[in-house]
């Protein structure tokens, strides 16, 4: 049998159950209970002729439910995260793969080609030079 705590934690999510199973007990009915496991089995009983030990047993139902519920959605979450976590390492592995590949590509390129290198690394170097001059004289003016 549930304990009196235990109904008044699930209370809102037992009262749409008891409703639901048993359409003669009213809100109102419910209400005056307020989670209370005796009165609410013998309000049940009273109304509705059902058997203690079946009332007992439907209550322990619903509660395991609820819990059972809470622990699927807990699961659920975390297959999720973990599925999420595993999805970025993958992603950041590809990427870093990617800038490894790049820069021994660039190491070939100067080692191969030094003089080249050095004459675009001068152009790239003149033209940043010279947009940084042309925004600073912008902003002065």
């Amino acid at each position: 049998m549930p304990t009196t705590a235990e109904i008044k934690g699930k209370w809102d999510q037992l009262k749409g159950q008891v409703r639901e199973r048993w359409g003669q007990i009213t809100d109102n009915d419910l209400t005056r209970i307020q989670g209370n496991t005796d009165q609410l089995i013998g309000l049940i009983e009273q109304k509705t002729g059902t058997a203690r030990r079946e009332v007992e047993q439907f209550l322990d139902n619903a509660i395991n439910q609820g819990e059972s519920m809470v622990t699927n959605a807990a699961e659920t979450v975390r297959d999720y995260a973990n599925k999420a976590t595993e999805a970025v390492k993958d992603q950041y592995g590809r990427i870093n793969k990617q800038v490894e590949s790049g820069l021994e590509d660039a190491q070939e390129v100067i080692k191969t080609r030094p003089g080249m290198s050095v004459g675009v690394a001068f152009g790239t170097g003149m033209v940043a030079g010279a947009m940084l001059c042309l925004l600073l004289r912008s902003e002065r003016s």
